[in-house]
């Protein structure tokens, strides 16, 4: 299956993204399909520069998008939807938040 997704380049602490399209199985730094634009958060205000019409046709031919190109898609107006959900908690890391905020919660009573 073919999905779209964020492939990150740049220096350390200073991310950057490229936008590809490329096999779901593949890694993200192998080799991708086509490179449909750049997004880069870390300036300000930031850099979106997609290819509108080779997006379409890549939903079109029925690639899939990663949560985060979703989110990013929801924002920019190309598609219609809700977010997607894109930060992924354990049931173990759930349970540790739980417990800190009940203990937060007793200290402020």
């Amino acid at each position: 299956m073919l999905m779209l997704r964020f492939q990150r380049v740049g220096k350390k602490k200073h991310p950057s993204y490229r936008l590809v399209v490329s096999e779901k199985a593949k890694d993200t730094q192998s080799g991708s399909l086509e490179n449909l634009g750049i997004y880069n958060p870390t300036v300000n205000p930031k850099v979106i520069e997609l290819k509108k019409d080779r997006i379409n046709y890549w939903l079109s031919v029925g690639a899939q998008l990663s949560a985060s190109v979703n989110n990013l898609f929801v924002n920019q107006g190309m598609i219609k939807g809700d977010k997607k959900k894109s930060v992924f908690l354990s049931k173990k890391r759930k349970e540790k938040l739980a417990v800190k905020k009940t203990a937060e919660e007793v200290k402020k009573a």
